[in-house]
């Protein structure tokens, strides 16, 4: 099975979901610049927001939109499911560092952000999710993982 067929016949467009990358990262990188909770409540909510009920609801969602449109980018599709599993992997690294925060252990911050913002990054610089990797590997295993998501 190879990356480009359809894992669970949703297209989206990953130009958009690279955009919204890019926007993720940079806040986490005033995260780290500010230590306002503030902002990983933010990205919690937006990843809530896109993963669970409309995109429409993101705020970042809409900004990647206006970005695109704005800067002429071209509409590139992939799976849904796999972006699906990359964003929930984004929410569990917000929620990891929501904890962190108040556990106040600046090192271990770093750490999972720099995690955090490599994956991001990569995507963003790269193309290269490593969550959709991750889920092309499980869908062979399980074929049916993520089916009702």
């Amino acid at each position: 099975m190879s990356n480009s067929c359809p894992l669970n016949f949703v297209k989206i467009d990953a130009s958009i979901a690279r955009i919204t990358s890019s926007l993720v990262s940079i806040l986490i990188l005033l995260y780290l610049y500010s230590h306002s909770v503030w902002i990983l409540y933010f990205l919690a909510f937006d990843f809530v927001a896109r993963l669970f009920f409309k995109h429409e609801f993101s705020a970042l969602y809409m900004l990647a939109i206006v970005l695109k449109n704005l800067l002429h980018i071209e509409s590139q599709f992939s799976d849904g499911g796999a972006k699906k599993l990359a964003g929930l992997f984004g929410l569990f690294f917000v929620f990891l560092l929501i904890v962190i925060y108040y556990m106040d252990i600046k090192t271990f911050t770093f750490i999972v952000a720099a995690i955090f913002l490599s994956c991001s990054l990569l995507d963003v610089f790269f193309n290269f999710c490593i969550g959709c990797k991750i889920y092309y590997i499980i869908k062979k295993i399980y074929p049916n993982f993520m089916n009702t998501l």
